[in-house]
């Protein structure tokens, strides 16, 4: 969405060539980031972006009602993974450890080993 600013920037918005440039960096940054929001700052990075895809209402206008919009889906996004990730965690925990029904060697099945 960023990027299909860039030439509204230049256009509609006769705001000149600096603003399709800070606008082409920051959806190249966006592009950028989706490849690190697994790691520990990775939350962080996509936070401040969305930041800046809001102050770039100031470029574009129109910016503004999708930057809003963006950031409730970002915010929806972060909040429902991690969700998931606490419930993926505690099924981890609760759940049976993968191969405990196997026959032990030396057992046969309807038989237990001796002990």
């Amino acid at each position: 969405m960023v990027a299909l600013s860039i030439p509204v920037a230049l256009t509609a918005a006769g705001r000149g060539a600096l603003a399709a440039w800070v606008l082409a960096v920051l959806a190249l940054l966006l592009v950028l980031a989706s490849g690190v929001v697994r790691r520990p700052r990775g939350l962080a990075i996509g936070w401040v972006l969305q930041l800046l895809v809001l102050a770039a209402g100031f470029i574009v206008p129109a910016m503004f009602a999708l930057g809003v919009v963006f950031m409730i889906v970002w915010w929806t996004a972060v909040h429902f993974g991690a969700r998931a990730d606490r419930a993926a965690e505690a099924y981890r925990r609760t759940a049976p450890t993968a191969g405990s029904d196997l026959i032990e060697p030396g057992e046969s099945e309807g038989t237990s080993a001796p002990g």
